[in-house]
């Protein structure tokens, strides 16, 4: 009698965990994580004239027009901290966490035709965001680094200390809330589509309830519960702190962010792994 069994190379088949990331087929599809972000870099700055220098261009103009509007005409402090180190920092992290977060959200709306041609781990596609906004927060963070150096040796108003070199740890943490709130919305929005609309809005509010322009000092006593509710608060204002020496973060309030990143990043894969299901009878 004839051996009917037979080898597959490869078994695609219906994930019924609730929570599976398949970590193992993202770790052999890492080329392609490479090819999308390299796909997202030139689509973004094809036929630009300045590329890749609209990574510095627009928080540094943010930060001219912050410094000017907040800084100048509202006259709110920063801490003794130079303004173009003050709102240049904030801005940085604050279009980083922004970045994964907008990718995430999109995820499926962005790429469905193509989950909808070939099977692949979908998650390298988040994945992918989040490199694709480390390019960009990188540049920027070397950017910074030459206006710290210059006001480093110049005056005595940064005052560093050793735990700047936990940097990496703060964007996994940014990482972290934009891809757990992200992955929310886009399950949401794959049936809701007017929702991008008010998350966008949404967005741009949020902005001034996260320490970006002003310090966490200046938060009124009654109004201190946002920067506890805020998980982009603590890491933003922590940055601050090892940098530059300025700002109070406390342990509770790094607690509360903590337990909301990994609340919502929980919820989000979750979310992130039911819609991969259905979303193409959806989208």
């Amino acid at each position: 009698m004839a051996d009917t069994s037979e080898n597959w190379s490869l078994v695609i088949e219906s994930k019924r965990k609730l929570f599976d990331l398949q970590l193992r087929e993202v770790i052999r599809y890492r080329d392609l994580v490479w090819l999308f972000v390299k796909r997202d870099f030139v689509t973004q700055y094809k036929q630009t004239i300045l590329g890749p220098l609209w990574f510095v261009i627009n928080p540094l103009m943010s930060t001219v027009m912050y410094a000017f509007v907040f800084g100048n005409l509202a006259k709110i402090g920063t801490d003794g901290v130079p303004f173009i180190l003050f709102y240049y920092s904030g801005t940085m992290l604050w279009k980083f966490f922004t970045g994964v977060f907008t990718d995430s959200s999109n995820v499926f709306i962005n790429n469905s035709g193509l989950f909808g041609k070939v099977y692949f781990p979908r998650f390298t596609v988040p994945i992918a965001n989040v490199f694709n906004n480390l390019t960009k927060v990188a540049v920027q963070f070397v950017t910074l680094l030459v206006f710290f150096a210059f006001y480093l040796i110049t005056t005595t108003k940064v005052h560093p200390t050793w735990a700047l070199i936990g940097f990496p740890l703060l964007l996994v943490w940014l990482s972290a809330v934009g891809l757990g709130f992200g992955m929310v919305i886009s399950a949401l929005t794959t049936k809701y589509r007017d929702l991008k609309q008010l998350v966008s809005f949404a967005l741009d509010l949020a902005m001034y309830a996260t320490p970006v322009v002003y310090p966490l000092s200046q938060i009124p006593s009654q109004f201190s519960w946002v920067a506890y509710a805020n998980p982009v608060a603590a890491p933003i204002e922590l940055f601050r702190v090892w940098f530059f020496g300025a700002g109070h973060v406390t342990a509770p309030m790094v607690l509360s962010s903590l337990a909301i990143t990994v609340v919502f990043l929980v919820l989000g894969l979750v979310m992130f792994n039911q819609n991969e299901r259905n979303f193409i009878d959806v989208v």
